[in-house]
């Protein structure tokens, strides 16, 4: 099941890759562009950016950084190649799923994670963050950008409204609640931040420490 759920997926971005910077251009520039900045605030290294779709996050890359990004669907890569040319970014673009990386333990000192969660179905959330916690290296820190439903009556009226659209399009849904993974992954909740409204939040975790690394 997991494999056809994936190929699924896999199949929606394929088919919205050539209009997916296009319908997302408003929510880009009127939302999204001043998240991406706070996404990378603090971090430096090695870096995984998980779910890197057409490569929005290139302009924030921090200078300093090795950066790897994944994703699941060769047209959306076809995307960000393209970008990646034209800004000069360097990073190393892979087809990958984040559920079975092919990179070693502890390989990255940072991972960045925006809007993926909210595409993974729910039987698909603790796989996917054990693997962030076994490539991020014990001290290093993973940053998750995604949805929340709106505690705003009004605000949420709009999301519900809009839910069936987003389901549609991007396989999206609002209302993950990725939080209540974290203990079965083995993750710990560093700080949770609210940066837009209370719609969009971002999630500072890192991996959990054993009796071995508490001890070096």
């Amino acid at each position: 099941m997991q494999k056809e759920d994936l190929l699924h997926k896999q199949g929606t971005y394929d088919r919205i890759a050539r209009l997916y910077d296009l319908l997302d251009l408003p929510f880009e520039h009127g939302r999204y562009k001043p998240l991406r900045r706070a996404m990378f605030e603090g971090v430096s290294g090695t870096l995984l950016d998980a779910g890197v779709g057409t490569g929005r996050n290139f302009p924030f890359y921090p200078s300093d950084s090795q950066v790897v990004g994944i994703d699941l669907s060769p047209a959306m890569l076809k995307r960000a190649r393209r970008r990646r040319d034209v800004l000069g970014t360097p990073v190393d673009l892979r087809e990958m799923n984040v559920m079975e990386m092919e990179f070693g333990d502890d390989s990255f000192d940072a991972v960045i994670s925006t809007f993926l969660f909210c595409v993974l179905d729910n039987e698909h959330q603790i796989l996917a963050l054990r693997e962030l916690g076994r490539v991020c290296r014990p001290r290093g820190k993973i940053h998750i950008l995604e949805y929340a439903i709106s505690e705003n009556p009004l605000r949420r009226f709009v999301m519900r409204l809009w839910a069936p659209w987003v389901r549609f399009a991007y396989g999206v849904e609002f209302d993950r609640n990725t939080e209540q993974y974290l203990e079965a992954a083995g993750l710990e909740l560093v700080e949770k931040a609210f940066l837009y409204k209370d719609i969009v939040k971002l999630l500072t975790l890192r991996p959990k420490a054993n009796d071995a690394s508490e001890t070096l």
